[in-house]
């Protein structure tokens, strides 16, 4: 990659990355400017930096086939493809799917779910039906149940894509006849949309609770049926909303849609005039038709349309939905009345009744909405009356045991109790709707399904509740299912199946899900201890968690959040939790309130006694409520029943197959044609995808067993081709269709394709009958040449193996001669190096001779000495020869010869050495005697001349002396004279400097008037400048001194080609190689796939830029670099 003459991408914290160029590089940044901006500049390390596409206008369908993989272009082909409608984009098999935020009909019209049947994926550009007809044929091929997971943030478009991909498989895979059963499966949708979904800040169709839907298929891969389970509904929603939020759609659709006998009926009005709406939006969704309509009965909309929400048509679409499945008017009527009880529940409201003893009493303007909710409910209005403003206690101890004791309840108890008990009313509504609409879509006989699971998305506020605390929670847990199902698992079978694929780190969730959900210190089980006692706390159960994690690097106190608004929070007020997506802070004030949605006795004495909640009672798992005796040591807390039902699910979804849809919100304003980068960013990182680009860049996402291959197109080859085993089959259809060896790769039991490869093979394989003759032919001719290739490598086997044993034979021979040669080297070897030996010594008798006849008083000892060693040599000689002396008496025998010689040699060396000694101390003892003579004759000439020189220094001494003073007195002279000269010169400096700085406070005073008469008024800054003194600026310089950490690549160039000092010249030559190196290696990580170019040593912008300022360098610069390369 030439980062010089290519663009790169620059991180920006709006756009996500802006397009640049490289114009400088640092030791750690590298400096880019962003085009279209006149120059404007941005630094950023190295890491944050990555290579654009040659085309930057390309856009391509699968995001792996980029010759650039990495967030950069992810974005930027996801922000092109949404600026031409084009919506979905693949990572591999996963599905990326931006919100449109406008209606694109012909995106999912009948046409296009026709034309993705029995499509590959990768065939036909992405689409939400590609995704459902993968998982289908992965279904009937596999022989496995499988899943869709939709994934995205709140208003990223889940329900919809949800809906889209039931629509396509019962549209698909219908039964024949009839086709009721997948009509009903799709009626289930504007059903769980009004009861379900509600308006937020950030989508107008928020769906506030989870759901797993099943569609269930036959042996013949006909749907058979479904089933939908549904997780954590929001509860507090019925109560309470924030500022700009709704209440569930229902709600809104009776208000508006009901017909008017109903509303009189059930006496419904304007949203404003029920409690539990008027808290937030009370406006309605309606099209320009209906707006006109509640207009003229006084009903308000919002002010900018929804294409999908209309309350007035939206409920005549919920109770035509009701009804295909299969609830009666009745039942209808009955689901409508618990809705209007629950509204006019809310408008009880409570008032002190003067005695503390007494508690509280419903308010005199509350009497109508206590009548109008105890008919809707069935139930007795005095008994109502008494069941919310007090509640019944049965005593375990004291007294007679089983005592029952009436408490009266404060008005803020009776609040809370009453809003308990709207809560569950419509907590068992909505169970009831989910069964009837599991008993509306029946299945009998079921061999697989396929599960589509649609939950809210990661979700962070100013203010975080129990909520949003369980959906994190649950985000968590589907963060770690996807880490192990596409990261881990699938690079564990890279590496079980021997692909060589290098691993791709990601971070590890499972600390944060050990924190919420571990036996006993987790903090599910902390709130729920926490709420077992008498007098539970929210801030001594923050206390517990702060305690009892204090060093968990997941959980923090709040002040150490990034808001501002959460510093302010105290630690027992709430608790931070670092998740997968980031930090959320959450304030505990309701958790255990949240957490504990039991009633009390009275309430639910009260429901058993309902005559028009029956079918709610009726439609619980074991018939009946808690017992009114059963303390809260044994409840069962939301939190325990959502872990045990997650638990559940993920054990379903290990199951499966599955398949992944990661939803993506453009902008926070819900509008179409808008594409904020940085946000769009921040959900990619979040949901994973940066990570899974790296891996599938490498990895191969497609895969089948050889035996799966095998089978599936056995039907299309004739019986000479259906015989042969499944990895030779695969070998040889592969290599007759031509495919290139670094499209797929053969592992151990299966085959693996690279993104988009098995979508090109499936289609050459299922082409015409013409076409699959000629490939047929191909397979044979490639079977014919691999045959006739192993008949060739076993008659070369043959012939290398004769070869062989003729080598084997030659080769013996040879060593047996050297065998040979060894055993008679091992004979005949000791006796040689003997005799060898004794020649040796008998070289030393000729030099022992001579020693001898040097000798003068006992040279004929010496004579027969060295006579009787010559004849002790020659007969062990003799014996060796005539082999009369063993070999193991060889070596013995040699060195007490050479011992008897050296003994010999050493003595006669001593004898002639001793005879010389005496010898040379004669010699020496006369010539001694004649230098002592000599030697008292030179010491009586050297006495005189020393005498007769002293006398001459002293006459020397005396003049040189002389001499000195009087040049002493003349060089004093000269000094004062130049004292004079240079206190003078001095004085006068002085009087200059303090004329200088006279002038200059005469200058700043002059500009400080201006600067006061400029700014009117405003704040001047009267501060001057000081000069730091020459002896600090010396001291700092020797410290450091040159700083070249500002200086630019052209600035380090010049002063290495151009500058004589040397100190400057090494700083230069080493800030600049390290800058060098940092690039290089930000160019080798960067490098283009099969590049083998190295390219420049730095980018050709910032090299051209410094020639440009060479070329144009003033003379002034010039003249100053040659002063400073001289002044040395």
């Amino acid at each position: 990659m030439d980062a010089g003459k290519g663009k790169v991408w620059a991180p920006d914290p709006a756009e996500g990355y802006k397009l640049g160029k490289v114009v400088d590089i640092g030791s750690e940044e590298i400096t880019v400017e962003i085009a279209g901006t006149n120059g404007k500049t941005v630094s950023a390390p190295y890491d944050r930096v990555y290579p654009a596409e040659a085309d930057e206008k390309k856009t391509v369908d699968d995001n792996c086939s980029l010759m650039h993989v990495n967030e950069a272009t992810l974005l930027h082909n996801v922000r092109l493809r949404y600026s031409k409608d084009l919506i979905y984009t693949y990572v591999a098999n996963i599905l990326i799917a931006v919100n449109p935020y406008k209606e694109l009909p012909e995106l999912y019209s009948i046409d296009t779910i026709k034309s993705y049947q029995g499509k590959s994926l990768g065939t036909l550009p992405p689409h939400v039906f590609a995704i459902a007809d993968k998982s289908f044929r992965d279904l009937r091929v596999l022989k496995q149940s499988q899943a869709i997971i939709v994934s995205g943030e709140s208003g990223a478009g889940k329900t919809e894509s949800t809906k889209y991909i039931l629509r396509y498989l019962c549209e698909s895979f219908s039964a024949q006849s009839g086709g009721k059963l997948e009509e009903r499966i799709l009626e289930a949708n504007p059903i769980l949309e009004a009861f379900g979904n509600a308006k937020t800040m950030r989508n107008n169709n928020s769906s506030r609770f989870g759901k797993f839907v099943e569609i269930h298929f036959t042996t013949k891969q006909q749907v058979a049926g479904g089933f939908i389970s549904h997780y954590l509904l929001e509860k507090s929603r019925i109560c309470m909303q924030s500022e700009g939020e709704r209440n569930y759609h229902i709600f809104y659709q009776m208000l508006a849609g009901a017909p008017d006998n109903l509303k009189e009926k059930f006496r419904l009005t304007s949203p404003a005039d029920f409690q539990y709406l008027s808290r937030g939006v009370t406006k309605f969704f309606a099209t320009k038709a209906n707006q006109k309509a509640l207009a003229s009965k006084g009903l308000q909309t919002v002010a900018s349309s929804d294409s999908i929400l209309d309350d007035v048509r939206d409920f005549k679409r919920t109770d035509t939905s009701l009804a295909h499945l299969g609830l009666s008017e009745e039942e209808k009527l009955l689901v409508y009345a618990t809705v209007a009880a629950v509204l006019h529940l809310g408008n009880i409201a409570f008032e002190d009744s003067g005695d503390a003893k007494d508690g509280c009493r419903i308010a005199k303007k509350s009497e109508q909405s206590l009548i109008l909710t105890s008919a809707l409910m069935g139930v007795n209005k005095d008994e109502m009356r008494d069941a919310l403003t007090c509640r019944v206690m049965q005593a375990a101890r004291g007294g007679v045991k089983g005592t029952v004791i009436r408490v009266n309840l404060k008005h803020y108890e009776a609040a809370s109790a009453r809003d308990a008990l709207a809560k569950s009313i419509y907590s068992k509504l909505f169970d009831f709707i989910v069964a009837k609409i599991n008993d509306g879509i029946p299945f009998t006989a079921s061999q697989y399904y396929i599960g589509i699971l649609d939950i809210a998305g990661f979700e962070y506020f100013t203010v975080n509740s129990f909520e949003q605390f369980c959906i994190n929670y649950c985000n968590e847990k589907l963060q770690q299912f996807f880490n192990e199902r596409i990261l881990k698992a699938e690079q564990q079978l890279y590496e079980k199946e021997g692909l060589g694929v290098s691993k791709i780190s990601y971070i590890d969730n499972q600390d944060c899900i050990d924190l919420i959900e571990m036996k006993g210190t987790g903090l599910l089980d902390l709130l729920d201890e926490e709420s077992k006692l008498p007098k539970p706390s929210s801030s001594n159960f923050t206390t517990v968690i702060h305690a009892k994690h204090k060093n968990h690097f997941r959980l923090a106190i709040p002040r150490k959040s990034k808001l501002k608004e959460h510093r302010d929070l105290r630690e027992e007020d709430g608790f931070l939790i670092r998740h997968f997506a980031g930090a959320v802070c959450y304030q505990t004030s309701q958790f255990i309130e949240k957490n504990n949605d039991a009633l009390h006795a009275s309430l639910e004495a009260l429901l058993q006694e309902s005559e028009n909640l029956k079918f709610l009672i009726q439609n619980e798992e074991n018939g009946n409520f808690q017992s009114a005796n059963q303390g809260k040591l044994s409840f069962i807390s939301v939190g325990s029943k959502f872990r045990t039902q997650l638990k559940q699910l993920m054990e379903k979804l290990g199951s499966t197959g599955t398949s992944f849809i990661r939803c993506i919100k453009p902008n926070m304003t819900q509008v179409d044609q808008r594409f904020e980068g940085g946000l769009v960013l921040n959900q990619l990182q979040c949901s994973g995808m940066t990570s899974v680009l790296q891996l599938m860049q490498q990895g191969y996402p497609s895969r089948t067993f050889f035996a799966d291959l095998y089978t599936m197109y056995k039907q299309y080859l004739p019986k000479g081709l259906s015989n042969l085993d499944p990895r030779l089959f695969c070998k040889a259809l592969f290599r007759a269709l031509g495919l290139n060896d670094t499209d797929y790769k053969f592992g151990m039991t299966r085959v693996f394709f690279k993104p988009g490869k098995f979508a090109e093979f499936d289609q050459m394989l299922k082409a015409d009958p013409e076409n699959l003759a000629k490939l047929v032919e191909k397979v044979k001719v490639w079977l014919l040449h691999a045959r006739w290739r192993k008949a060739q490598y076993g008659a070369w086997s043959v012939l290398k193996l004769k070869n062989k044993i003729a080598y084997r034979k030659a080769a013996l021979i040879k060593l047996q001669s050297h065998l040979r040669k060894h055993i008679a080297m091992k004979k005949y070897r000791p006796r040689i190096l003997g005799l060898k030996r004794i020649r040796m010594l008998e070289g030393q008798l000729d030099k022992m001779q001579a020693l001898a006849q040097e000798l003068k008083a006992d040279r004929e000892v010496g004579l027969t000495q060295v006579i009787t060693l010559k004849q002790n040599m020659d007969r062990i000689s003799k014996e060796i020869r005539n082999e009369k002396m063993k070999t193991a008496e060889i070596d013995p025998a040699i060195k007490s010869l050479m011992d008897s010689v050296q003994r010999t040699l050493d003595d006669l060396q001593k004898r002639v050495q001793a005879q010389k000694t005496k010898e040379e101390q004669e010699r020496i003892r006369k010539i001694q005697e004649e230098m002592e003579k000599e030697r008292k004759r030179r010491e009586e000439e050297i006495r005189q001349k020393k005498a007769e020189e002293e006398e001459r220094l002293q006459r020397i001494q005396l003049e040189e002396r002389r001499k000195i003073e009087e040049e002493r007195a003349r060089l004093m002279e000269q000094d004062n004279k130049k004292l004079a000269e240079k206190l003078q010169q001095e004085r006068l400096q002085r009087m200059e400097e303090q004329q200088a700085r006279d002038v200059q406070a005469e200058q700043e005073e002059r500009d400080r008037a201006l600067a006061v008469r400029l700014a009117n008024g405003g704040a001047v800054d009267d501060t001057s400048s000081l000069s730091r003194s020459g002896s600090v600026m010396k001291q700092n310089q020797a410290n450091k001194k040159y700083d070249l950490a500002k200086w630019k690549y052209a600035e380090l160039r010049d002063s290495i080609n151009t500058s004589c000092d040397l100190e400057l010249l090494e700083a230069c030559r080493e800030e600049f190689h390290r800058r060098l190196k940092v690039y290089h290696a930000w160019k080798a990580k960067n490098k283009k796939p099969n590049d083998g170019s190295d390219g420049p040593r730095a980018p050709n912008s910032v090299t051209d830029s410094s020639m440009s300022s060479r070329l144009f360098a003033s003379p002034c610069f010039a003249i100053k670099n040659r002063t400073r390369m001289f002044a040395a």
